[in-house]
C-alpha cells in the first residue's frame, strides 16, 4: 500500500466529468427520447472506425430516432451550458500539481476544448477524437494522450464514464476507474473495471493503492 499516484491520470470527459445526459434529454424534450438519441449516437461512434465529424453523427442519430436535425444545432448551442458532475471539481483539485491530468473525449476539437474549459483546471493535454483520427474505444485516442504525455501505459490510469472504454482501456494497459454515475450496463464482453463506483469518492483512494 502507498500513497504514490501514477504518473498520469487521463479522463473521459463528457461522461465521468460531465454529466452531458442532463442536457441531450432538455434539448431532445424528455429524459426517455434523450437516452434514445444518446444511445443511438454512440452506436454510431463506438462502430465508425476513422474519424466522422462529430457534429454530422449527433445529426444523423437524432434523424434515426425521429427528432428534428435541429435538436442537432439546439445541443451546440448549449454545450456551455454542460454542467459538471458533484465531486469532479474537488477530485481534480486534490490531483492539480500531484501528477498529470488529461481528457481523451469523443467529439471535436472545438467542442472538446469548450467542454474541458468548463472544469477550472489547468489540463496537460486534452486529445478529442477528431485530432486521433477515431473514437474511443479505438486505442488510437488513449494512446496519442499518452505519447503526449510521455507516460506509459503502465505508469497512467483512467477514468471512464462509459463502460465502452474499458473495451479500449483494456488494450492499452491503462487501469480503469468507471465512474458510472447514471447507473449504465456494462457492455456485452467488455472487460471489467478495476473498479467501478457511482461517484468520484473513492478515486484518490484506488489512484494511490489504498484500494484494490
Amino acid at each position: 500500500m502507498s500513497n504514490v499516484l501514477p504518473k498520469a491520470v487521463l479522463f473521459d470527459l463528457l461522461t465521468a466529468l460531465i454529466d452531458s445526459w442532463t442536457l441531450w434529454n432538455a434539448t431532445a424534450g424528455s429524459e426517455e427520447a434523450g437516452r434514445r438519441w444518446r444511445a443511438e449516437y454512440l452506436r454510431l461512434t463506438y462502430g465508425c472506425g476513422d474519424y466522422r465529424p462529430y457534429e454530422t453523427l449527433v445529426r444523423e442519430a437524432a434523424r434515426a430516432t425521429g427528432l428534428a436535425e435541429a435538436a442537432a444545432d439546439a445541443l451546440e448551442a448549449r454545450w456551455c451550458e454542460l454542467p459538471v458532475w458533484s465531486g469532479a471539481q474537488e477530485a481534480l483539485d486534490a490531483l492539480q500539481g500531484r501528477t498529470r491530468l488529461a481528457v481523451v473525449t469523443n467529439c471535436s476539437v472545438r467542442l472538446g476544448e469548450l467542454a474541458a474549459a468548463r472544469l477550472k483546471i489547468r489540463w496537460d493535454c486534452v486529445i478529442t477524437a477528431e485530432e486521433a483520427g477515431a473514437y474511443k474505444p479505438d486505442p488510437r485516442p488513449y494512446r496519442r494522450a499518452l505519447d503526449r504525455l510521455g507516460v506509459a501505459p503502465q505508469d497512467a490510469a483512467f477514468v471512464a464514464g462509459s463502460g465502452y472504454d474499458l473495451f479500449g482501456t483494456s488494450v492499452v494497459g491503462l487501469r480503469t476507474y468507471w465512474h458510472n454515475r447514471i447507473g449504465l450496463a456494462r457492455p456485452d464482453a467488455a472487460p471489467g473495471a478495476s473498479l467501478e463506483r457511482p461517484t468520484l469518492d473513492d478515486l484518490i483512494p484506488w489512484l494511490e493503492g489504498r484500494l484494490p
